[in-house]
């Protein structure tokens, strides 16, 4: 009497291709997802003027802080730096009395150094490339005679971006506490 020969493989499917092909659905899905959400993320409204906030503010504390650090050993690469840090009027104001103030700061052969405490952008107009910032900052100053003196101040500051670069382009002092009216 003849069996009949049976195969071992007859009636079981094989686990490895089918892993291999669920883990290829899995990771193209994953894939898909994530690029998804990648584009979402780079075509964002948001988070583009959230950089253009970033930029701003950063670029107004280093401004503010160049415009209140110089050395009068050193003045013309203090108020050079001043010079790009700036545009508009402010620029013209800095370029058109430099050589009076230059006069000045030598006489009185005095070092002022400043660090920024805090900062933020009080007002964004990514279109017109217009900002307004609100920088405090402590700045000391060294007389001739070796004598520091600190002082804490809050500065606003505007900026207008040239070149698709921020720059200073008015400076004032923010007013201090409130004032009472009755």
């Amino acid at each position: 009497m003849k069996r009949p020969v049976r195969l071992l493989t007859a009636g079981r499917t094989r686990p490895l291709p089918a892993l291999a092909l669920a883990l290829t659905l899995v990771a193209g899905g994953f894939a898909a997802w994530a690029g998804q959400d990648w584009y979402r993320a780079a075509h964002d409204e948001q988070a583009a003027y959230a950089a253009q906030r970033d930029a701003a503010l950063a670029a107004g504390e280093q401004a503010v802080q160049n415009l209140n650090t110089l050395d009068h050993r050193d003045l013309k690469q203090g108020l050079d730096l001043w010079e790009s840090s700036t545009t508009g009027e402010l620029h013209e104001q800095l370029t058109a009395g430099r050589a009076e103030f230059t006069e000045q700061v030598k006489e009185a052969k005095t070092v002022s150094t400043a660090r920024v405490l805090s900062g933020a952008v009080t007002e964004l107009d990514d279109r017109a490339g217009r900002a307004r910032v609100m920088v405090a900052l402590r700045v000391t100053v060294e007389a001739a005679d070796g004598a520091k003196s600190d002082k804490d101040s809050r500065m606003l500051g505007e900026l207008t971006r040239t070149e698709g670069r921020w720059k200073l382009s008015a400076l004032g002092q923010a007013p201090v506490g409130g004032t009472s009216d009755g």
